[in-house]
């Protein structure tokens, strides 16, 4: 072969790996590419699951409640088990001395008395833990008695109606935390063992969301502007969701028979320009219907209907100022 052809053949060659190469490159890039767009697509994904958590809290706010109290249960509970001493480490650490045989090697080594002092340590050292341990068991066991006889006399409080045991009841549970989160706040008046009076601060309507978010099958997100009227609906869900969840902790941690929730939320005044508070919803809520209800499937605002209230709503306008129900409306046992 001649030099032309010595030279040429490298050349190929190098042409060659250079277009394998690229043929390589373009496939790394067409993976990188399906690889953007499927991170594209769990962004997106992620994007709508938020969106539609947002509703579903929102709107499901009462079905979840604390669990309810057993203030009988918890008068009547004995008294935590007294300690009863072990010896349980030293037996086992008595009987390994007990068993102790030296083997040939520990006698050829002279080892034996070694080990034999040794296991006579361990069975001092285990009966110095069995002592230390029934002195934690006491002092558990003081704690534990003083935790009963108080969870008793509290009990006994909640029974026979006193009502600052009531607000202690409230303020240490804190059953609404989570509703906190969701902007509201509340407040209590107790008048009567059988009933509190709950004010509740709700969000604004801006808390629930403008748009309307939905996955594509291209992988990308719909953005559409949420009808009024559905706006709206999930408003109204929220704040009747909100004073249901209220009544529903009220009745689970104390033992009344009624709960009257005036919820307080923004409305344009119209006149003004700004944006004013006003109860928009009132409604006495007593036990024996809480209880019959189906909190998993009942939709919050036709719920409503169960219950004596006030709310004034419009799909078109949402949620309009309402007067708030007074006890001394209501024919309460």
């Amino acid at each position: 072969m001649g030099w032309r052809g010595l030279l040429r053949d490298p050349q190929a060659a190098s042409r060659r790996a250079e277009r394998e190469a690229y043929r390589c490159q373009r496939a790394l890039q067409k993976q990188q590419q399906q690889f953007d767009r499927m991170q594209d697509f769990e962004r997106a994904q992620h994007e709508v699951e938020l969106y539609e958590n947002r509703i579903a809290l929102l709107t499901s706010v009462p079905k979840e409640s604390g669990d309810r109290w057993n203030w009988k249960a918890i008068k009547a509970a004995p008294p935590p088990a007294k300690p009863v001493r072990s010896h349980d480490n030293e037996r086992r650490a008595q009987f390994a001395l007990t068993a102790y045989v030296p083997v040939l090697l520990d006698r050829f080594l002279g080892r034996a008395g070694s080990k034999r002092a040794e296991l006579d340590e361990a069975v001092e050292s285990a009966r110095r833990m069995d002592k230390r341990d029934y002195r934690q068991a006491i002092e558990d066991f003081k704690s534990a008695m003083t935790d009963w006889e108080a969870s008793r006399r509290f009990a006994a409080r909640v029974l026979a109606g006193d009502l600052d045991a009531y607000t202690e009841a409230i303020r240490e549970t804190d059953p609404f935390s989570d509703l906190s989160v969701l902007g509201s706040s509340i407040r209590f008046q107790i008048p009567t063992p059988h009933t509190i009076v709950s004010t509740l601060q709700v969000n604004s309507n801006r808390s629930i969301p403008q748009e309307i978010k939905t996955l594509l099958k291209t992988g990308r997100v719909s953005v559409k502007p949420m009808p009024t009227s559905r706006f709206f609906e999930i408003y109204q869900d929220y704040v009747c969701g909100c004073a249901l969840r209220v009544a529903r902790e009220l009745f689970a941690l104390l033992p009344v028979k009624m709960v009257v929730v005036t919820a307080i939320g923004e409305i344009l005044n119209s006149a003004t320009g700004h944006l004013e508070e006003h109860p928009i919803l009132s409604a006495a809520v007593p036990r024996r219907t809480v209880d019959l209800i189906n909190w998993e499937t009942a939709d919050p605002s036709d719920a409503m209907a169960n219950f004596v209230h006030r709310m004034c709503f419009k799909r078109s306008k949402g949620l309009s100022p309402v007067e708030p129900i007074e006890l001394s409306e209501l024919q309460i046992e």
